[in-house]
């Protein structure tokens, strides 16, 4: 299978401003989501439009990935990003709603995956895994900054 669809919501008991801030701060990825990213470096900036390199970390290794992020207002971002040496890309959405003195994370990932050896493991692995430790590593990390 080259081709899955991630998907979860999770709601963060603050508003959806400082959700915003702080998803949107992209330079501060690596000090607020250590799980997530070693480093991030904005390489070009038109308004709302980003483009990124990033050293990510997930399935235990850290790789480059260049990301072309659109900002949406109070609303959260998307993101095609590309990473030649894990072999995948994808179409991030993290989009936000206010919900009863709250904010709703609305998350997708829509990964394709290139390399033949990792489509083999890849559906029961990343399908299950990535979004326990994207949970784990960024949802409760706002819980922890936010929550107070």
């Amino acid at each position: 299978m080259k081709h899955i669809h991630l998907e979860n919501s999770w709601i963060i008991n603050a508003p959806l401003e400082k959700v915003f801030d702080i998803i949107t701060d992209f330079e501060n990825l690596p000090k607020n989501f250590p799980k997530v990213a070693e480093s991030v470096v904005i390489t070009k900036r038109e308004g709302n439009n980003l483009e990124i390199d990033a050293q990510v970390k997930s399935f235990g290794a850290t790789f480059p990935v260049k990301m072309k992020t659109k900002i949406l207002p109070q609303k959260g971002f998307i993101s095609d990003n590309q990473s030649s040496s894990f072999g995948t890309s994808g179409h991030e959405e993290l989009l936000l709603e206010n919900v009863g003195g709250g904010t709703k994370i609305n998350y997708i990932y829509e990964v394709d995956i290139h390399k033949k050896w990792l489509r083999i493991m890849a559906k029961p692995l990343i399908g299950w895994f990535a979004m326990k430790a994207w949970e784990k590593a960024v949802v409760n990390n706002l819980r922890k900054i936010l929550e107070k």
